[in-house]
C-alpha cells in the first residue's frame, strides 16, 4: 500500500487533484497517530490500577476497607468514591484546559510542534505517576498527563486530515482511534500482567509503562513533516508547495497548492476565528462538532472502558477474571476499528453510525435486563451461563461503537470545518469531548450506585437520540475534499443549506429589513 496507488480528488470546477499513496505519508500518519497510543493507555490503565488491592490500600484506603468487607451495604456502591473518580477524570479536565493553549500552538507554531509539545507533558507526567508517593504527586502526574491528551488530541486530528489525499483521508484519520484502542488493549494486558506481581508495585510499572507511547509520540513529532496547509498558513509558501510535491508524490501539484494558498489567504482575513465559528456559514459544522462530542460520551462508551475491571468486579468478577473480561473487551475494540479503517471511504459515514446506533442500543437493553435480574444489592451471583452472556454484549456493543462514534466522532469535525476556522473548530471539538469525557468519568461510579443496572437504559436512550440525529442532521462527507465542504455539502443539505449566506448578504437583508420598517 505505502508504494502504489493512485487517489485523484475532484475540486471544484472539475480540476483533478493528482495525489500517489506515498510511503512519506503511510509514514507521517502512522508516526503522528502515536497521539491516540498514549491517549488510549491513559484511559485503559487507569481502571486496572483502581481495581488493584495494593494501589487502593496506599492511595484510596477507604475503598480498600469497602471492598474487602462483607457489609458493602450494595454491590453497585463498591467503587463509589469521588477522590478514586477523581485519580481517573483530573486527566480530562486538564485537556479540557489545556485544549485551548493547543489552539494557539496549532495555528500560529504548526501541528508538528503541537504534537512534540503534547509528548514532552505525557514524558514528565509518566515519571510522576510512576514514582508517586502521596496522592498529591499522582494527582499532579495526571495532570500533566492531561496537558498531553489536550495537545495531541488538538493536534494529530488535524494533522492527518490534512496530509491524507482525500481518497483515503477517512481510513487514515481513523489511525488516531486505532491507536486510542491499541492503547486501550496494551494496558488492559499491562494490568492484568502486573496485578499478579507480588510485593506492591504492580501498579507503578501500569503507570511507567506508559513511557512507551509518550517516547513513540515525541519521536514521531520530531520526524515527520508539517503539513502544507500549516506551511503555507504561517506565510511559508515555497516550503509548503515543496512538502505537497513530496508528500503527493508529483510534480502536478498546481491546483491543490493555489486552493490552499486562497483558503490560506481567506483564514488569514479572520483575525477572531473563535468569534468567527458563531457567524452563520459557520454554525452547521460547529453544531455537528458539538454534538457528536456529547454524543460520543453519552454512548456510555468511556465509562466502560475507563473502569472495565472496576465494572466487571462490581458485577461478581473476580479480580483476575475482571481484568480478563477488559482485556475482552479491549481486543474487541482493536479488531472492530480495524473495521473501520476499511469500511469508512466506502460506505461512509451515516450508514456507520445509523447501524451501530441498532447495535449499541439493543445490547445495552439486554444488559440491563440480565443486570436488574440477577445483580441485586446483595446478590451478585449471575451463574457461568448469564457472566458470559453479558461479556458477549458488552463487547457487541464496544464493537458497534469502535467502528463508528468512537473514530468518527473525531473524523468528521476534522474534515468539515474551514481552513480560516479550523484550529478554532477543533480546539471546541477537543474542549467539548474532554468536558463530557470529565463529567461521565467523575460521575460514573456515583451513578452506578445510584441507577444501578437502570445505568445502561439511561445511556441506551442517548443512544436512541443519537441516532435519530444523525439520520435527519448529520450529511455524508465520503471523498469530498475539506476544502470544498461548503459548495458539496452543506449548500446541498436540506437544514444547513439555510446558514450558508454570506455574511455581507445578511448584513445587506438586516439594513433593508430596518429601511422597511421591520428591524427592531
Amino acid at each position: 500500500m505505502a508504494g502504489g496507488g493512485l487517489a485523484v480528488a475532484s475540486a471544484a470546477g472539475g480540476v483533478e487533484f493528482e495525489a500517489k499513496i506515498t510511503p512519506i505519508v503511510i509514514i507521517s500518519c502512522i508516526m503522528a497517530a502515536t497521539g491516540g497510543l498514549m491517549f488510549g493507555y491513559d484511559v485503559g490503565v487507569s481502571g486496572g490500577v483502581t481495581s488493584m488491592p495494593d494501589f487502593l490500600k496506599k492511595f484510596f484506603p477507604v475503598v480498600y476497607k469497602r471492598t474487602n468487607s462483607g457489609d458493602l451495604g450494595s454491590n453497585y456502591c463498591k467503587y463509589d468514591n469521588q477522590g478514586l473518580q477523581l485519580f481517573t477524570s483530573s486527566l480530562y479536565l486538564a485537556g479540557l484546559t489545556a485544549t485551548f493553549f493547543a489552539s494557539y500552538t496549532t495555528r500560529r507554531l504548526g501541528r508538528r510542534l503541537t504534537m512534540l509539545i503534547a509528548g514532552v507533558f505525557f514524558l514528565i507526567g509518566v515519571v510522576l505517576n510512576a514514582a508517586a508517593q502521596d496522592l498529591a504527586m499522582l494527582i499532579a502526574g495526571r495532570i500533566l498527563l492531561g496537558c498531553g491528551v489536550g495537545f495531541a488530541n488538538q493536534a494529530v486530528p488535524v494533522f492527518l486530515s490534512e496530509i491524507a489525499p482525500t481518497r483515503i483521508r477517512g481510513g487514515l484519520n481513523i489511525l488516531f482511534q486505532l491507536n486510542v484502542t491499541i492503547g486501550i488493549l496494551f494496558a488492559n494486558l499491562v494490568n492484568y500482567g502486573t496485578a499478579k506481581i507480588k510485593g506492591g508495585w504492580g501498579w507503578r510499572l501500569s503507570l511507567g509503562l506508559a513511557g512507551i507511547p509518550a517516547i513513540l509520540l515525541t519521536i514521531g513529532a520530531l520526524l515527520v513533516v508539517d503539513t502544507p496547509n500549516s506551511l503555507i498558513e504561517r506565510g511559508k509558501l515555497e516550503q509548503g508547495k515543496a512538502v505537497l510535491k513530496k508528500i503527493r508524490g508529483t510534480d502536478n501539484v498546481e491546483p491543490e497548492y493555489l486552493e490552499l494558498v486562497e483558503a490560506s489567504r481567506i483564514a488569514k482575513e479572520v483575525k477572531h476565528p473563535f468569534r468567527n465559528l458563531l457567524l452563520s456559514k459557520n454554525r452547521p459544522p460547529l453544531i455537528i462538532a458539538v454534538a457528536l462530542q456529547f454524543f460520543q460520551q453519552f454512548t456510555g462508551i468511556n465509562a466502560i472502558m475507563f473502569y472495565a475491571p472496576v465494572l466487571f468486579s462490581t458485577l461478581g468478577f473476580k479480580n483476575s477474571a475482571s481484568l480478563y473480561s477488559a482485556v475482552i473487551t479491549g481486543a474487541v475494540n482493536v479488531l472492530s476499528t480495524i473495521v473501520s479503517v476499511y469500511s469508512v471511504d466506502k460506505v461512509g459515514r451515516r450508514f456507520l453510525l445509523l447501524q451501530a446506533g441498532v447495535q449499541m442500543f439493543l445490547s445495552q437493553v439486554v444488559i440491563a435486563i440480565v443486570l436488574g435480574l440477577k445483580v441485586t444489592d446483595k446478590s451478585d451471583n449471575m451463574g457461568t451461563g448469564f457472566a458470559v452472556l453479558v461479556v458477549i454484549m458488552i463487547c457487541t456493543y464496544v464493537a458497534a461503537f469502535a467502528w463508528s462514534w468512537g473514530p468518527l466522532g473525531w473524523l468528521i469535525p476534522s474534515e468539515t470545518f474551514p481552513l480560516e476556522t479550523r484550529s478554532a473548530g477543533q480546539s471546541v471539538t477537543v474542549c467539548i469531548n474532554l468536558l463530557f469525557t470529565f463529567v461521565i468519568a467523575q460521575a460514573f461510579l456515583s451513578m452506578l450506585c445510584h441507577f444501578k443496572y437502570g445505568i445502561f437504559l439511561f445511556f441506551s436512550g442517548w443512544v436512541f437520540v443519537m441516532s435519530i440525529f444523525v439520520w435527519f442532521l448529520v450529511p455524508e462527507t465520503k471523498n469530498i475534499p475539506i476544502e470544498e465542504m461548503t459548495e458539496r455539502v452543506w449548500k446541498k443539505h436540506w437544514l444547513w443549506k439555510r446558514y450558508m449566506v454570506d455574511d455581507d448578504e445578511v448584513y445587506v437583508q438586516d439594513d433593508l429589513a430596518k429601511k422597511n420598517g421591520f428591524g427592531n
